[in-house]
């Protein structure tokens, strides 16, 4: 057994082997192994076709399992002829994607992956010294998380993993001597650093290359030149990349990226950019290329030939179904996009579906969006003047509206509405339209004014009015002063509480008079009434961050003693109580 192994082949091993676990393996369904009969006969009658052409040497690409079925004598081709008679026929095309390691290990779920294909991959391309290399490169990247690792540490650990490998029977180290070389001197045994150098080193991130020449489908051909003029590498690793929309090549490098976003080709994900500045002409992505977006871009074929082409018709195709924030959402990304010839077919359909749509929450998260897209014909130019008319409709119908929607509402709808409230506020003063400004602020005038209101929205339509200086921080305090009177429950003086402050805690930093009130109010509560306060308070301040609350804090302690004065009265709520009073006393009312 012994010379028959020796004289055989590493393939030969390898076939014997599936062929013995195919003979133990459970037998399919009928369904299922008629399906895997056919491929193999398919393998099979290209095999034939191959060396009835003059090929000697054939090498196959094909899974293990299947080796046993390709090797030796094979069945007659009749047999194989009569197994796939009535099978169907389709057209295909094929191509090649790219992979990387991390999709060949184990950890993908890949079943017949391995676990190291970077060491593997170290392996074959380190010239000598593979485990000194090795370890160099795992000091690399400890030390790139500003972890102190020297040379001395490195020259330790080559010693180590080959004194192990000796103690072993080994001629060299292999990856189980260098990891726990690694895990004794270079990570001091931390199991979180040990699984860094796996991700990074043992399996990796690199991604192979396809030819230009391989057969490819046209939007995928289309993307590739276009990354390749704009200077985009398709990489595995993440990394920032910030644009200057003023420049000509990172505004076509934008417009790449938000079209392939409208693909679902999620190549770019905008993320926060390091440089502070408010300005609309900076953005930044974060682009990780993986081996599932060169499918997303097989998919998004159908689209079109080209990336602009595709992206128009899948804008459309959008268009014809969506609720009106989404369409509104899709104006906006049509403008980023910079797509003319899908801009007319959205904003048309926009028009006509807030025209017929009567519910305010969808009016109020429509023109939030279309006030943003209106900003980018300074930075881009692309021209937005049609959806000035859309976005002036738009306003309009919320302010008829919001006197009704804001009527009977829960804690959940009030959160909702007042979320709502806040992006329509910001969107109007970002607009530079002073009409729309005085008709937006006049709605929440009403709102502000009324006493059956959810505390949380009139608590927050007085703050976004003191804020314009619609109205003076005196009659601010006077309505919160009233909102704090005994009348109303503390459950609902804590609901105007938060709606009045909001995210903004600096406010009581810097209005005595404001924090004297609330300090006062909170003192004077009862302990019950404490108690059943307490989550909301704590939830409103929780939202400052600890800079805020430090500064608040430091302000209360520096205020004098709160003595528990009696509560304000407001003399026009008071009166039909007082004359109710007066009559059942027999006094005149």
């Amino acid at each position: 057994m012994e010379s028959r192994l020796q004289e055989s082949t590493p393939f030969d091993v390898l076939t014997e082997a599936m062929a013995a676990l195919r003979a133990a393996a459970p037998a399919l369904p009928a369904a299922q192994q008629l399906v895997e009969d056919r491929r193999e006969a398919h393998m099979r009658q290209v095999l034939r076709e191959v060396l009835k052409g003059g090929a000697r040497r054939v090498a196959v690409v094909c899974g293990a399992w299947h080796a046993p079925a390709l090797s030796g004598a094979l069945p007659s081709a009749a047999s194989d002829a009569r197994l796939l008679r009535g099978a169907p026929k389709r057209r295909t095309t094929v191509t090649w994607v790219p992979w990387t390691h991390s999709r060949l290990a184990h950890a993908s779920g890949y079943g017949a992956g391995i676990t190291s294909p970077g060491w593997y991959h170290h392996l074959f391309t380190a010239r000598d010294e593979p485990v000194a290399r090795w370890l160099t490169r795992v000091a690399g990247v400890l030390r790139a998380e500003d972890l102190p690792v020297s040379s001395a540490h490195v020259i330790e650990a080559v010693r180590l993993a080959e004194t192990l490998a000796v103690l072993r029977g080994r001629p060299l180290a292999g990856l189980a001597e260098v990891t726990e070389a690694t895990r004794a001197v270079l990570v001091d045994g931390e199991d979180a650093l040990l699984a860094l150098v796996t991700d990074r080193l043992v399996v990796g991130e690199a991604m192979g290359t396809v030819p230009d020449g391989a057969p490819t489908v046209p939007l995928a051909a289309d993307l590739r030149a276009s990354a390749k003029r704009l200077r985009l590498a398709q990489e595995p690793a993440e990394r920032l990349l910030e644009l200057d929309l003023r420049k000509d090549t990172d505004a076509a490098r934008s417009r790449l990226l938000h079209r392939l976003r409208l693909l679902g080709v999620d190549w770019g994900v905008p993320a926060r950019p390091q440089a502070r500045s408010t300005g609309t002409f900076r953005e930044a992505w974060r682009l990780v290329w993986a081996p599932e977006l060169a499918v997303a871009v097989v998919e998004a074929s159908l689209w079109g030939t080209t990336v602009p082409a595709a992206a128009s018709a899948r804008a459309v195709s959008e268009a014809a179904g969506a609720p009106l924030p989404e369409l509104t959402a899709l104006v906006e990304r049509c403008l980023l996009a910079d797509l003319p010839e899908a801009l007319p077919v959205v904003v048309g359909a926009l028009d006509e579906r807030a025209a017929l749509d009567l519910d305010v929450a969808h009016l109020m998260a429509a023109l939030p969006a279309l006030v943003r897209a209106a900003r980018y014909s300074d930075v881009r130019g692309t021209s937005a003047t049609t959806l000035t008319a859309v976005a002036a409709s738009l306003l309009v119908r919320t302010c008829a509206a919001l006197p009704a929607a804001v009527t009977s509402l829960d804690d959940a709808g009030a959160a909702a509405l007042r979320a709502a409230l806040d992006d329509v506020h910001a969107a109007v003063l970002l607009w530079d339209d002073a009409g729309a400004a005085d008709r937006w602020l006049a709605a929440l005038a009403g709102v502000s004014a009324r006493t059956d209101v959810h505390g949380l929205l009139a608590g927050r339509a007085t703050r976004l009015l003191r804020d314009t200086g619609r109205l003076l921080p005196a009659e601010a305090a006077r309505r919160l002063r009233r909102a704090l009177s005994l009348g109303a429950p503390a459950p609902a003086q804590a609901a105007w509480v938060e709606g009045f402050l909001g995210r903004d805690g600096l406010l009581l930093v810097h209005d005595a008079d404001l924090l004297a009130l609330l300090d006062g109010w909170v003192c004077s509560l009862p302990e019950r009434e404490f108690t059943d306060v307490l989550p909301l308070l704590r939830r409103t301040f929780g939202a400052y961050d600890r800079a805020e609350r430090r500064s608040i804090g430091d302000a209360v302690t520096r205020r004098p003693a709160a003595t528990t004065a009696p509560a304000a009265v407001d003399d026009a709520l008071a009166l039909p109580a007082v004359r109710s009073a007066a009559l059942l006393l027999g006094g005149p009312a």
